[in-house]
Formats: C-alpha cells, sequence, structure tokens
C-alpha cells in the first residue's frame, strides 16, 4: 500500500491509498478462505466450492466489499503512520474503480487536529484575589454549624417571613376549581420563592387556624398553558406556624457538635479550614483567569467533529442528572417547548469555548514536554479509590484501560496550568491599592 497526501488544511486532511493488484488479490484470498463455509453449490459438500465456481453462481464481485474492508481497516492505521496524521474522526473514503486482476485506490478525507503554537502563555498579567479570613467569616461558618443543628418549632403568633407555615388550599379560577391547584397539610416556607409570586407574602400575617383568600395572578409563561396569565383566588387555611430555632452557640454546642470542648477552640479549628479552603479558592480562581487571558490570546481553528462530541457529551450527562431526579431529557425538552436542534445550538457556543480551552491546555503541554511518570499516575489513582472506598487494583480494572489514560491526559493539563499560573504576572487587586 502506498499512502499520499494529497492536501492538509488546518482542520482537515485529504490522502490517498493505493494498492496493488497483488494486495487486492490476497485479500480476496482471504476472505474467500473465511467465508466458503458460507456458499452451498449444488455439485459440491456445503464449503468445498472452488472460488471460481462461486464467482460464477454469485458474481466475480462478490467478495470484493469484504477484501476492500478488510484492506482498509488494516492499511488505515498504517497509513496515518506514514503521513503523521492525528485524526480525530471517522474517515470518509470513496473508493475507485474494483476490477478482478487490478489494482484500486482509495480517497480519504478526515479530520485532523490543527497544528499551532500557543502564544503570550507566559508572563500573563493577572489580579490577585484575597484569601484573608475575618473574625466575620468564622462566625457565618459556626453561625450554619448552628442552622445544621437546628430544629423547627411551633410558635404561637403570626406568621413572619422565613416562618414555614402548613397549609391546605384549594385554587380557583372564577367559579372553576383547576386541576393540580389543591393540597393538605402542604409545608411551605415563606419568602422561599416557592410558589406563584405573590402568593406567599399574602400569608405574612396569618395566624393558626385561620382561613384566608389569596389572589395571584399566573406567569404569562407558565408552564400549563391553560392557567397562563390568568387570575385565581386560592382557598388556604393555616394549621401550624413553625420558626427554626438555633442552638445557642457556646461550649456545650460545641461539645455537642465536635470533637472540642471550647468555642475558642472550634473558632481556631474553623480559621484554619477557612483558611485552606480560600487559598484554594483564590488559586483556582488565578488560574482561571491565566486560561481566560491565554484563551483570547489565541485565535485557533476548533475542529467540527470534537465540538459535535462535546456537546453529545454534555447532554449525555443532563441526562443523567435528570433521569436522577425522575425526568428524562425528551420530557424536559417537551415542558421547554425545544426540540433536539435548539437545544444543541443552546450549548453550542459553550461546548467550543471548553475545546478550544482543552487543546489550548493540551498544546502548553507539549510545548513545555510535560511527562506523566507511573508513580504519579498510581498516586492520583491512589486518591481516587480512597475517595470511592475501593482498592485502587479494583477501580483500574473498573475505569480501563482508555479512562485510565484519561487520568494521566487531565494531569498532564493540570501541569501546564501550572506552567501558566507560576509564570503569571500577579498584581494587586484594583479595589486593594
Amino acid at each position: 500500500m502506498k499512502a499520499t497526501l494529497v492536501s492538509k488544511e488546518s482542520t482537515e486532511a485529504k490522502f490517498t491509498m493505493e494498492f496493488t493488484a497483488e494486495e487486492f488479490e490476497q485479500a480476496v484470498i482471504d476472505v474467500y478462505k473465511k467465508e466458503k463455509d458460507k456458499f452451498q453449490i449444488d455439485g459440491f459438500r456445503k464449503g468445498k466450492a472452488p472460488r471460481s465456481i462461486i464467482e460464477k453462481h454469485y458474481g466475480e464481485s462478490v467478495f470484493f466489499e469484504d477484501a476492500i474492508n478488510n484492506l482498509f481497516s488494516l492499511q488505515y492505521p498504517i497509513a496515518l503512520d506514514q503521513l503523521d496524521l492525528d485524526v480525530i474522526d471517522y474517515p470518509r473514503a470513496e473508493f475507485g474503480e474494483l476490477k478482478k486482476g487490478e489494482g484500486f485506490e482509495v480517497t480519504v478525507t478526515v479530520a485532523v487536529y490543527p497544528e499551532f503554537e500557543v502564544k503570550d502563555y507566559k508572563g500573563v498579567e493577572i489580579e490577585e484575589v484575597s484569601a484573608e479570613v475575618t473574625d466575620e467569616d468564622v462566625e457565618k461558618e459556626i453561625e450554619e454549624m448552628a442552622k445544621r443543628n437546628s430544629r423547627m418549632v411551633e410558635v404561637d403568633r403570626a406568621a413572619q417571613d422565613g416562618d414555614t407555615v402548613l397549609i391546605d388550599y384549594e385554587g380557583w379560577i372564577g367559579d372553576e376549581q383547576f386541576d393540580g391547584g389543591t393540597a393538605e397539610r402542604q409545608p411551605l416556607k415563606l419568602g422561599s420563592g416557592t410558589f406563584i409570586p405573590g402568593f406567599e407574602e399574602q400569608l405574612v400575617g396569618a395566624v393558626k387556624d385561620e382561613e384566608r383568600e389569596v389572589k395571584v395572578t399566573f406567569p404569562e409563561e407558565y408552564h400549563a398553558a391553560d392557567l397562563a396569565g390568568k387570575e385565581a383566588i386560592f382557598k388556604c387555611k393555616v394549621h401550624e406556624i413553625k420558626e427554626l430555632e438555633l442552638p445557642a452557640i457556646d461550649d456545650d454546642f460545641v461539645k455537642d457538635v465536635s470533637e472540642f470542648d471550647t468555642l475558642d477552640e472550634l473558632k481556631a479549628d474553623t480559621r484554619e479550614k477557612l483558611i485552606a479552603s480560600k487559598k484554594d479558592q483564590a488559586e483556582n480562581k488565578m488560574k482561571n483567569s491565566v486560561i481566560e487571558a491565554v484563551f483570547n490570546a489565541n485565535d485557533i481553528d476548533v475542529p467540527a467533529p470534537l465540538v459535535e462530541q462535546e456537546i453529545d457529551s454534555q447532554i449525555g450527562q443532563f441526562d443523567q442528572q435528570l433521569r436522577a431526579q425522575g425526568m428524562d431529557l425528551q420530557t424536559y425538552m417537551q415542558y421547554l417547548g425545544k426540540n433536539p436542534d435548539e437545544f444543541r445550538e443552546e450549548i453550542r457556543e459553550e461546548a467550543q469555548k471548553k475545546v478550544k480551552t482543552q487543546m489550548l491546555v493540551s498544546a502548553v503541554a507539549d510545548q513545555e514536554e510535560v511527562e506523566i511518570s507511573d508513580e504519579e499516575l498510581e498516586e492520583e489513582i491512589a486518591k481516587m479509590a480512597q475517595q470511592y472506598g475501593m482498592e485502587k487494583e479494583k477501580l483500574v480494572e473498573m475505569l480501563g484501560m482508555q479512562n485510565v489514560a484519561m487520568i494521566r491526559g487531565d494531569l498532564k493539563a493540570r501541569k501546564a496550568v501550572d506552567i501558566m499560573y507560576e509564570n503569571a504576572v500577579k498584581k494587586p487587586a484594583a479595589d486593594a491599592e
């Protein structure tokens, strides 16, 4: 087989693969040997008919299709290696005329990674992000801890914003009660924005056992078309009013919710954890700023197949999330009144940006000759195994070689980002001057 490059543009290459008559004939012989048992010819036991007899009955091209497919499958990777092409999609192949005893040519068109050099990825100017932890931050974190250990208690007063009320309600439009507008002993946190706009505000001030009419207008874009834009009355009855009761934040509270004995010890530990967390957040934010600057400084061609693959991946992940919540993508799109093509177009820009970012980071890794040792890979897999509560060997078996290779690629990308970040020029934030 002879491979010849015809043309190579930014994201597409065209080349030919020429096969000799001898290569084609051998491929036909191989197919005949493999497939002859499938043919029953009068006068011959099954599988014993000579090739010439089978070709006479079924046409001389009976083995051609499988022969050229086998040749192409075997020789295509070799052609890519000879021409040094890094492809990203399935090839489009046009086969020349096939005749017995003659060679033939295949013209292949395939998407390829564009060749480019990342510019201006060192010395990027970014604003420093503060990792300062204040006393107020510590107090707020401990207050959140108290909220997580709070309880709801019934109160004997009028309902206030933030209270949770237990209500019955019936929805009416004119003199008719509408479907889906009725509930009994429904909990509702006032101010949460859970119900139709204007509903919750009208229950502020209600007392236990009070019956109250709530007048609302359904939004014009309401998902139920028969209710959209219409005025309605909800006849409500309040059964209970509850408020959130927070525990006193003292040494006894600390002993109940932590391994510490005093509030001062908890505050000191909380500060340390907040400092570590804010440092990580600040560094990640600054790294994102570096990536964004490099993204804006480099105009590269993004191959369409990669964008389509990314869109497929994002849609697949979103569908899984919906299914975990008891819905699927088709139902979701029907609910929003969208079709699959519209949905794909909505996420195209985000997908294109993600692909371009990945290409730039990968190119930086190549330019910096970043390598990941087996020890670094094993260490990362060990961390993952610990997170999942699995043995490392079991995790590797479950992941498979392809996903392990992806982990190595992720580590290379992280190193590349670290290189860009370490070489960035960090300036004080404008509001800090």
